[in-house]
């Protein structure tokens, strides 16, 4: 039996160009020029997709979304807008439609919109067990996260994802990636904060041979080589202003250009993005773009820091030891003798997993045997605690061999040092502890000789 599809809108051009479209892919159209004729289809013969205009003559398109919703089971729901009102596009999606068409209409996008929709049409939720491999943790902190993870999964809607360094945002990524219709389509990360900021553009939106020295080829960004699937930008805070807008334009318009090309090129990608900065902190600021940042945080999942949620350590680390092993091809991974744990409990964990993952692949290469023991779990300061104070013993200024460039240079060394250690390597995170940027963490680190 084909799929029906429920069109509301109070344009009859509309509705007509949208049925025309829509039937030869086997979908059986019903049709409603407002909202109480809507309401009734809704109640006596429920579609199995809607489409909506969000400004009917007689009430709001939202109140479909919700009627949709509360349907059982829940009928998937996008909606119409006009142009220029990306606002109601984003809060729509934020109240359960899965995505969005702007008028004038463009019948390709209309075509990829029902497709993605009749592959929603009678799925049940995502079970969030099967995202337990990924995000481990039986707290209730994490079962919410998996819960998070498999409700924007469902959706086309741009999702931020926030959370402290090494919490493991890209995993989650990953997971929505995955709980996604996308799945079978790329995953394609790219940290913001690695790229220089006269590169990152070419990175993303590609470019056309000639569009400057050294272009001596077409090349396709990574919006389009992430055609069909995910883009996930890490670090996105990271990004420069001029940079945010072109951003900002892709998610509007759903199309980039590459540098040196004379025409937009369309695009089918989802975008999900990370940062461990607070983003409205940083508008506040005039850091970044408050349209952006609109546009970015449509739907959210938080990743939460390790000491919100200390019960599910034990099992991350198990996760981590087989998971070490496994990419290594090693034998059997040692297990961790209860003092290990305990003291696993104890420490600070400050760079949260990626500090974890740190400390154990220590503790693996300290160890023979096939258990991992306390003496073998150090934190990121006991694992080198005279590198850790080098810094903290100033040299003396009445000394006779006392030289300022030199101390200041071991000085600034030894912070460096005590803030990539803290922060489990990540010079991002080293960065905002130390006040800098990254730009500059990484001038200095190549000054001062510590690569």
């Amino acid at each position: 039996m084909n799929p029906s599809l429920l069109i509301v809108d109070d344009e009859p051009s509309i509705r007509e160009l949208i049925a025309l479209t829509v039937e030869p892919l086997g979908f059986e159209v019903q049709q409603a020029g407002s909202l109480e004729e809507a309401e009734k289809l809704l109640a006596e013969e429920p579609p199995d997709l809607i489409l909506t205009d969000l400004r009917l003559p007689d009430g709001n398109g939202m109140t479909v979304v919700s009627g949709a919703a509360e349907l059982d089971p829940p009928r998937p729901v996008a909606v119409i807008t006009a142009y220029g009102t990306p606002e109601s596009a984003v809060e729509a999606m934020r109240a359960g439609a899965f995505d969005y068409l702007s008028k004038p209409i463009d019948t390709n996008r209309l075509r990829s919109l029902v497709q993605h929709g009749r592959n929603l049409v009678g799925e049940g939720a995502d079970e969030p067990s099967a995202l337990d491999a990924d995000l481990v943790g039986q707290s209730a902190t994490m079962h919410r996260v998996r819960s998070q993870v498999a409700r924007v999964g469902r959706s086309e809607a741009p999702v931020l994802i926030t959370g402290e360094s090494g919490t493991g945002k890209e995993l989650a990524a990953r997971a929505v990636h995955k709980a996604s219709l996308r799945s079978t389509g790329p995953f394609v990360p790219v940290n913001c904060a690695a790229i220089p900021e006269h590169l990152i553009e070419s990175e993303l939106f590609g470019y056309r041979k000639g569009a400057f020295t050294g272009a001596t080829a077409d090349k396709k960004g990574l919006f389009q080589e992430a055609e069909g699937g995910t883009l996930f930008l890490d670090e996105v805070g990271d990004l420069a202003l001029s940079v945010q807008a072109n951003l900002l334009r892709a998610l509007q318009e759903r199309a980039i250009r590459p540098l040196g090309a004379t025409r937009e090129v369309p695009i089918d990608t989802r975008i999900l993005a990370a940062t461990h900065r607070d983003l409205s902190e940083e508008v506040a600021e005039g850091r970044f773009r408050e349209d952006l940042f609109y546009r970015l945080d449509v739907l959210q999942v938080r990743i939460p820091p390790l000491r919100e949620h200390p019960e599910d350590i034990q099992e991350i680390a198990t996760s981590l030891l087989a998971r070490r092993h496994r990419r290594r091809d090693d034998p059997p991974p040692p297990t961790l003798s209860q003092g290990a744990l305990d003291r696993l409990q104890q420490l600070p964990l400050r760079g949260n997993v990626r500090e974890l993952e740190n400390i154990l692949e220590r503790a693996v290469s300290l160890t023979e045997g096939a258990m991992i023991h306390a003496e073998a779990v150090r934190g990121s300061r006991e694992a080198d605690p005279e590198a850790a104070l080098e810094w903290e013993e100033p040299a003396d200024p009445d000394g006779p061999d006392f030289q300022l460039d030199r101390h200041l240079a071991d000085t600034e060394r030894g912070l460096i040092r005590e803030a990539l250690k803290a922060t489990g390597g990540n010079k991002t995170a080293a960065a905002q502890r130390l006040g800098i940027s990254l730009r500059s963490l990484r001038y200095r680190i190549q000054k001062l000789d510590m690569e």
